[in-house]
């Protein structure tokens, strides 16, 4: 993490980054475990903790909310679907065709951030020229 207002978005992509990575490696055991008895899905929760750290700072420019965000305090959570509905019997509640989905969507995401971290670059790299 870099410790410069110059940085803010970036580090908020990366925190966004490793919240993506995380939800890949929680889809990949889902889909992994797609068979075993009484397993519960997991997900990953960043996108509310980040629009509640947003949200802190109600009346201000969108540059202030990410410049007064406290980057130490936004981790994504890991959570167990206990929720989710099990059609099957042995009380596994993972829908193969939807992590399916998920993973897709979620690789998709990754990939946006990663290239809005590599257009950041881009153009402080272009500044400083």
């Amino acid at each position: 993490m870099l410790k410069s207002s110059t940085f803010d978005y970036i580090n908020v992509l990366d925190k966004g980054l490793d919240a993506a990575w995380i939800r890949n490696e929680a889809i990949a055991n889902n889909i992994a475990n797609a068979t075993t008895p009484n397993y519960k899905r997991q997900d990953v929760d960043f996108e509310s903790e980040l629009k509640k750290a947003l949200k802190y700072n109600r009346y201000t420019s969108m540059d202030e909310k990410v410049s007064n965000l406290k980057i130490n305090r936004l981790e994504p959570r890991v959570y167990t679907d206990y929720a989710g509905y099990s059609y099957r019997l042995d009380g596994n509640n993972v829908d193969i065709d939807t992590e399916n989905v998920a993973l897709a969507s979620n690789q998709l995401k990754y990939n946006g951030l990663m290239q809005s971290v590599t257009e950041n670059f881009t153009n402080l790299k272009m500044v400083m020229k």
